[in-house]
C-alpha cells in the first residue's frame, strides 16, 4: 500500500480543543475562593475512589483511582480538602461553559462533561493564539472555569497540542502548533501513552517495538501500522501527520441505550428495599430519556452481591422485559422494573448494587405505538413532573414506589451544596 503524504501544511481549517482544568476540583472552588491553590479531591459514588485531583492534590502523590481509605492518611497530614461528587453541579456548569464556547463558534462539538471542540474558519495563523486567550479569559471570567486550549489541523493534533497548554506554564494555557517544524518538535516531547486513540494495550505494544514518543509513531510506515494496528492506528497516523481523518461531531448521536445503578451504602437483604432503589432508579433513567425526547421498547433489570468479599455467598442475575409500546413514562417504567426485581430477587443474599437500562430507544415524535392511546395524557403528566422537579429539585415530586427513608440510598458525606439548581442552596451574600 502506498503511503500517503505528510501534509502538515493541509491546514484550510483548525480545529480547537478546549479542555476544563480539574473540572470537578474547579466547579467547587467556584463558590470557595479560599479553595485557590490548596490541594482537592472528588470521589466517586459512595465516596469510594479519588476520580478527580487538583494539580496540588497530583504533587503529593496522590493517585487516580485509588480508593480513598488508602489515600488517607496522605490526605489528613497534608489537608486536603475532600468532596463527595455532585454531579448536580458539575453537570449546570458544564453547560454554562459550553453554552460560552458558542459564542466563539459555531461548529462545537461537546466530546464530554469538560471538553469540546471548536472549528476555527478564516483565521490566520497569527489570530489564533490571541483568540484562543480571548475565550480562555472569557470562560474564567463568566463561568468561573480555567481551561486549557490546543489548536492545530486535526483532532488528533489538536489533543496533542492541548496536552502541551497543560503541562507547559510558560504557554498560559494555550498551545498553537500549525507550523510544521513546531508540529514535529512537539511530537518528539510526547510520550506515546499520551496520545489521543493509543491507549494502554497499544502503547505496551509500541513501548515493546522501541516507540517511545509520537514523532516515532508517526515515522513508522504506514503499512506497518494499518497491520499492527488496524483501520485506527492508521488514522491515528495520518491525524498526526496533518490529514484530517475525523469530522467535528456537530450534532449528537442518538443513544442506543441508557443506564442508572449504584452501589448501595450498606448492603440490601430485603425485597422491599431493593424494590426501592429499583424504582428509584427507573424513574431517573426515565427522566434522562424523556431530557433528550426519547422512548424506550426494551429494558433490562441487574441485581449483583459484593463480589470483592470472599466470605459472602454471592449471587447476580438480570432479567430482559419488553414494553407494550415505546415509552418514557415513569410510571410504566418503575412498573416494569419492579417486576423484574421480583422475578430475580433471591433471599439468603447481601445485594451491593442494583441497575436498570433501557434499550432500543427511538425518538418520541417518530415512533408511536398501536397500544398507545394515552400518550397526549402520559406527556403532559411527565412535563408536569419535570417541570416541577427542575423548578424546586431533583425528587421534590417523585413516585411512591421509590421510598422515603431510602437507607440504601448513595453515600455523599462531603457533598458541597447545589449552588445553581436548587434555590435552597442558594449561596447568600452579606453586605
Amino acid at each position: 500500500m502506498p503511503q500517503l503524504p505528510i501534509n502538515h501544511h493541509s491546514l484550510e481549517q483548525s480545529i480547537a480543543l478546549i479542555d476544563c482544568n480539574s473540572f470537578y476540583a474547579s466547579c467547587e472552588r467556584i463558590f470557595n475562593p479560599k479553595l485557590l491553590g490548596k490541594p482537592i479531591v472528588v470521589l466517586s459514588n459512595n465516596d469510594g475512589c479519588i476520580i478527580t485531583r487538583s494539580n496540588e492534590a497530583k504533587q503529593l502523590g496522590i493517585k487516580m483511582g485509588e480508593p480513598y481509605f488508602k489515600a488517607r492518611k496522605i490526605i489528613e497530614k497534608n489537608n486536603v480538602h475532600v468532596f463527595s461528587s455532585n454531579y448536580s453541579l458539575y453537570g449546570d456548569i458544564s453547560e454554562r461553559v459550553m453554552e460560552t464556547l458558542l459564542r466563539f463558534s459555531p461548529d462545537v462539538e461537546i466530546y464530554s462533561i469538560d471538553e469540546a471542540f471548536l472549528s476555527f474558519k478564516g483565521f490566520k495563523i497569527s489570530e489564533l493564539r490571541s483568540y484562543c486567550l480571548h475565550i480562555r479569559r472569557t470562560i474564567k471570567q463568566w463561568v468561573g472555569i480555567p481551561v486549557s486550549i490546543g489548536v492545530s489541523s486535526t483532532k488528533t493534533l489538536s489533543k496533542a497540542a492541548n496536552h502541551l497548554a497543560k503541562k507547559n506554564p510558560e504557554l498560559e494555557g494555550v498551545c498553537v502548533l500549525k507550523d510544521s517544524k513546531k508540529i514535529d518538535e512537539a511530537l518528539k516531547r510526547i510520550e506515546i501513552k499520551d496520545v489521543w486513540g493509543i491507549g494502554k494495550r497499544l502503547s505496551k505494544f509500541l513501548n515493546s517495538q522501541g516507540i517511545k514518543t509520537a514523532k516515532q509513531f508517526v515515522d513508522l510506515d504506514q503499512r506497518w501500522v494499518r497491520k499492527n494496528m488496524g483501520v485506527v492506528g492508521e488514522k491515528t497516523q495520518m491525524e498526526l501527520k496533518g490529514i484530517s481523518c475525523l469530522d467535528l461531531e456537530l450534532l449528537p448521536s442518538t443513544r442506543k441505550s441508557c443506564c442508572v445503578s449504584r452501589s448501595f451504602s450498606q448492603p440490601i437483604e430485603n425485597i422491599e428495599e431493593l424494590m426501592e432503589s429499583v424504582a428509584s432508579y427507573g424513574s431517573r433513567v426515565a427522566e434522562k430519556i424523556r431530557e433528550e425526547n426519547l422512548v424506550s421498547q426494551l429494558m433490562s433489570v441487574f441485581v449483583l452481591t459484593n463480589h470483592f468479599s470472599k466470605k459472602e455467598k454471592q449471587y447476580s442475575n438480570s432479567i430482559r422485559l419488553q414494553f407494550d409500546f415505546p415509552t418514557n413514562n415513569s410510571s410504566l417504567i418503575v412498573k416494569k422494573a419492579v417486576e423484574g426485581v421480583r422475578s430475580i430477587f433471591r433471599s439468603g443474599y447481601r445485594y451491593k448494587k442494583a441497575g436498570v437500562i433501557l434499550y432500543e430507544l427511538h425518538d418520541a415524535s417518530s415512533v408511536r405505538g398501536l397500544l398507545d392511546y394515552d400518550r397526549e395524557q402520559s406527556e403532559l403528566l411527565m412535563k408536569s413532573l419535570d417541570e416541577i422537579n427542575l423548578r424546586y429539585g431533583s425528587s421534590t415530586l417523585r413516585l411512591a414506589a421509590e421510598g422515603i427513608k431510602k437507607k440504601w440510598i448513595m453515600k455523599r458525606k462531603k457533598i458541597s451544596p447545589c449552588y445553581t439548581t436548587r434555590f435552597d442552596e442558594l449561596m447568600i451574600v452579606k453586605s
